[in-house]
């Protein structure tokens, strides 16, 4: 049985020493097996107070620790540990760490949170990686580490690395007022995000305050947003605050800003040059305090290219990128998301509980949801509304298949297709040739019936064919 108490110190000093802090003996010994490198001293306990009393007694560079500890837990030694040593790096190890342990843990200056089921593949890259930067910062004796105490209030679920990795930086960004841009399709959970990054910031007792871009008129968008003098148009019978009026001292998060007509991003952007603005009609000038958080499905770079989006607004907001994973690219996420739905439902209807069966559950895998985390949740609502007993089989889940899939498999093809173009050629031309050609082939020679297939003329599809010679 290896010792539980205070490791003895070898005596001569080294480069590095790594703690490692858990409650299972046996993970220990893989740990030090695992992790052995020269000129790297392995230090070990199997529990929090033992592992304060060796920090505290030693220089040690990098610390790996469970969350579940005693007699106190992970995220509290992190704590412990960086007041007493800030130059120490703790990553903090879990089977599934929460949304809002991995956002507190990010924020109280942990290096990294890891699932254990990942550690075979991951502990060794990222310890190497932590030594090195304790290792760079050795002659640094100040580090800023405390970070705002808070209660999360927003459930994300997802235990993909992918994910936990947009956990990290929101516990990283949300104590600044750096604008955040959120990125990525819809339904994936963008606005769940926003309340994140608000809700673990020191704005978070101020209120956040949304508006769609995309969902309000043009000609109302600048009212909504800074608000109107009465009689300033047709329907202003009073004056109104905007919603940076609204979000003074907190957080305004503008979602689907690339549909943000452009007549309003010079307005925005002004707001966020200087902090001012005027209200519609009226020629004072109101300043507001507002951190932004704008979210978008589409593609923003390439809308300023397409001259949709203003350059200069697009560095504004982009000074800190979130990119959340689209479902299909993090299937690990879907047997908690399908639980947590169906307990919701169930509880939310006064439903007896419904199970899901693992077949169930490889179906739901396999679907490529191309409406992500909405999808998913409608998906289990109409399972449990038809479900004609308490466990769900494949044959219950009523998915939406061809859509999903289709889009998928295109554009795995025309992927296909743009590395198989020939060097120099137009790659759109050299397309519309070989699908010319496959029509023919599958026509077996007529002419006719390929342009049909197609769409174009024949004379077009003669043409398409010629340049293919």
């Amino acid at each position: 049985m290896p010792n539980s108490g205070v490791p003895a110190m070898p005596e001569g000093p080294t480069e590095e020493t790594l703690l490692l802090v858990d409650p299972d003996h046996d993970f220990l010994d893989w740990a030090t097996k695992h992790l052995t490198a020269q000129n790297l001293r392995i230090l070990r306990c199997d529990n929090a107070a033992n592992a304060l009393k060796v920090v505290e007694k030693t220089e040690i560079s990098v610390v790996v620790a469970a969350l579940s500890l005693q007699p106190f837990d992970g995220l509290d030694l992190l704590g412990r540990i960086i007041q007493h040593s800030p130059q120490t790096l703790v990553i903090l190890t879990a089977g599934f760490p929460t949304t809002s342990q991995i956002i507190e843990a990010t924020q109280h200056g942990a290096h990294d949170v890891l699932r254990k089921e990942s550690l075979p593949f991951e502990l060794r890259q990222v310890v190497e990686s932590a030594l090195q930067i304790h290792e760079d910062r050795r002659s640094v004796t100040h580090h800023e580490t405390e970070g705002p105490t808070v209660d999360g209030r927003v459930k994300i679920i997802g235990v993909s690395r992918a994910l936990q990795d947009v956990f990290k930086l929101v516990g990283r960004v949300a104590r600044s007022d750096a604008p955040v841009l959120i990125a990525g399709e819809s339904g994936t959970g963008k606005e769940l995000v926003a309340k994140s990054v608000h809700e673990y910031s020191p704005r978070r007792q101020k209120e956040m305050i949304t508006i769609n871009c995309g969902a309000i008129p043009e000609n109302l968008l600048e009212s909504e947003l800074f608000g109107h003098e009465k009689g300033s148009f047709t329907g202003a019978i009073a004056r109104r605050a905007g919603r940076f009026e609204q979000a003074d001292g907190g957080t305004l998060f503008l979602d689907e800003i690339g549909d943000m007509p452009l007549s309003i991003q010079v307005k925005l952007l002004r707001v966020l040059q200087d902090g001012s603005f005027s209200r519609v009609g009226a020629n004072e000038t109101i300043t507001t305090d507002v951190r932004i958080v704008a979210a978008t499905h589409k593609n923003l770079a390439a809308e300023v290219a397409a001259g949709r989006f203003r350059e200069d607004l697009y560095y504004r907001l982009n000074v800190v990128e979130l990119r959340i994973p689209p479902l299909r690219e993090r299937p690990e996420d879907i047997p908690l998301l399908a639980e947590f739905f169906l307990q919701r439902i169930t509880k939310k209807n006064g439903m007896a509980r419904i199970r899901i069966s693992p077949e169930a559950v490889s179906t739901l895998q396999n679907h490529v949801w191309p409406g992500n985390v909405r999808e998913l949740e409608n998906t289990m609502a109409r399972a449990c509304a038809l479900a004609s007993s308490n466990i769900l089989l494949p044959a219950d889940i009523p998915l939406a298949s061809a859509p999903g899939r289709t889009f998928a498999k295109l554009g795995e093809m025309l992927d296909h297709l743009i590395n198989a173009a020939p060097g120099g050629d137009n790659v759109i031309e050299w397309i519309s040739r070989e699908l010319a050609g496959r029509s023919i082939e599958r026509s077996n020679g007529d002419l006719k019936q390929a342009s049909i297939s197609l769409g174009i003329e024949p004379a077009e599809l003669k043409k398409l064919l010629a340049g293919r010679e």
